[in-house]
């Protein structure tokens, strides 16, 4: 009755979305567009999709492939390529460092109209939304282009040996440390005043470059990157969805390498060789190594150790996305407006604490939920998946989810907005130069209009969705014994699914409330 009661509760409450739903103009998309017909049809039609997708991956797809048997394709097949490789990722890094300087100096030095100064459109624009796409549908150029990680290498050249831990990394923090330091920074940018001054930019920069540099010089710079830095551990799962990974080759050579890795990849995958491992990638031989071309979304069914911590980042970080498209929509208004009276005698402006509150407090609920609807599937498979596991395990079948969602609420922010990049890179202190000729460049508003970007987010989110019910039903396969017990025990995740496509098509429909 419990489990009835969950999936009832999540489809009355996208009910009750549907039912209040006004007519509206798209969110965030620059001008208003009147939908065709009413959002009610829109998201129905979608969440139905969603549901009519599960039956269809149901009856097809009946058995679960081997975690490692999936197409791929190695493109470094000669010396001259891996010799092309290593020049166009030396190229790469000399450009990040040099962005990254530029940033520090352009947010200290240069104006504070965060329109003309470099620092804010690269932070908040080319930072904290591009690469996040570029990383999904490319493969994990972070791994190159890290400005923080090439000096940190060029360093270890210098001293001429690779630089050793000072402590040792203990399980038990995880990847917490990571967690904290995202939620800071969806916390400065859904809340903190100074979020696009320049020179507060230049600052945080400053203080992350310390805490980075801290954290490899004291606990290595694998460890450090792969459980105390946000942006490796989010490019790293974004990346799984991409079409590109990289492969050690599993020989006697490669299991030593495995044996030195701090990741214990070794012993946490059924994967016969280590992959997208980039501390394995970096003590193998130049003959070991793969560069891969494979499905997108392969790397989110595959089985490597999965740690609680992990779970809370991925989950924070599709609650922050979500949260900042929410607290644009006059329901939030009201929400605010509702908990000024309380919130007001408080220390602080009453506006930002409620945002905190509201920073926090998505996560929260997102986790609850999530873990109440993974304690139903273990319930429906009887048995045969603990409820921890189901915790670890499906947390990828989120990932496209993810995805879809910040592609259709930064889509025009992206592809408008950031144009002011072009003339940024001319005249990034905003000063009147024109270094490269390109200070005169105005974006193109008609790059995309509201009706195009509401296709586009209604495609991207119906698919992003309909590929993590797909991800959600291979894992279950290859953890139950029959496709029947497969089938029932994804009944309660698919109702969250549908309820997440509802929500997200509801939020991003909202007009604007500054």
């Amino acid at each position: 009755m419990c489990i009835k009661r969950s999936i009832i509760s999540l489809f009355l409450a996208l009910v009750l979305v549907l039912v209040t739903l006004p007519s509206v103009s798209a969110h965030g998309f620059g001008e208003r567009y009147d939908l065709p017909v009413p959002l009610d049809y829109f998201v129905g039609g979608s969440a139905a999709t969603v549901a009519l997708s599960f039956l269809i991956i149901a009856f097809f797809i009946r058995k679960g492939k081997k975690e490692y048997e999936y197409p791929h394709f190695n493109l470094i097949f000669s010396f001259s390529v891996f010799q092309v490789y290593k020049i166009f990722k030396f190229i790469l890094g000399v450009l990040a460092v040099f962005l990254l300087i530029g940033l520090i100096i352009s947010g200290l030095f240069g104006t504070e109209d965060a329109l003309d100064n470099f620092a804010p459109t690269f932070v908040w624009i080319i930072w904290w939304v591009g690469i996040g796409y570029i990383v999904a549908l490319l493969g994990n150029v972070w791994l190159i282009i890290n400005p923080w990680l090439v000096i940190f290498g060029w360093f270890e050249k210098f001293k001429g040996c690779s630089h050793k831990p000072i402590l040792n990394w203990k399980d038990k923090w995880d990847a917490w440390p990571a967690l904290i330091i995202f939620l800071s920074f969806a916390w400065i940018e859904n809340v903190y005043p100074g979020a696009s001054s320049p020179k507060s930019l230049s600052i945080l920069v400053i203080l992350y470059s310390i805490i980075t540099f801290s954290g490899m010089l004291i606990f290595g710079k694998h460890v450090w990157l792969r459980n105390g830095d946000p942006f490796t551990v989010l490019f790293s799962l974004f990346a799984r969805f991409s079409p590109t990974e990289i492969r050690v080759n599993s020989d006697e050579g490669q299991n030593m390498v495995c044996c030195k890795c701090s990741s214990k990849c070794e012993s946490s995958s059924d994967l016969s060789d280590c992959v997208d491992c980039y501390e394995c990638w970096e003590m193998s031989s130049e003959e070991q190594r793969q560069f891969n071309i494979r499905p997108w979304a392969t790397g989110l069914c595959r089985g490597e150790r999965v740690t609680p911590a992990l779970v809370a980042f991925h989950l924070t970080a599709l609650a922050s996305v979500t949260f900042d498209g929410f607290s644009e929509t006059p329901i939030w208004v009201e929400v605010q407006t509702l908990l000024w009276p309380v919130v007001d005698p408080l220390p602080g402006p009453a506006v930002a604490t409620i945002n905190s509150f509201g920073t926090l407090a998505f996560p929260l609920l997102f986790g609850l939920l999530y873990v109440q609807v993974c304690g139903n599937v273990s319930k429906l498979s009887k048995g045969e998946m603990s409820k921890n596991s189901v915790i670890l395990s499906f947390v990828f079948s989120l990932v496209p989810i993810a995805l879809a969602y910040n592609l259709s609420h930064y889509l025009s922010f992206l592809l408008i907005t950031g144009q002011q990049i072009v003339p940024l890179v001319s005249d990034p202190l905003g000063v009147g130069w024109n270094l490269l000729g390109t200070a005169d460049y105005r974006p193109n508003i008609a790059i995309i209009n509201a009706r195009i970007a509401w296709i586009v987010s209604i495609v991207s989110l119906v698919s992003g969705h309909v590929v993590s019910v797909y991800i959600a039903h291979v894992i279950s396969l290859r953890r139950t014994s029959s496709h029947k017990i497969a089938i029932r025990s994804q009944y309660p995740m698919l109702a969250l699914m549908v309820f997440y496509t509802g929500v997200s098509l509801w939020i991003i429909a909202q007009p604007i409330v500054e």
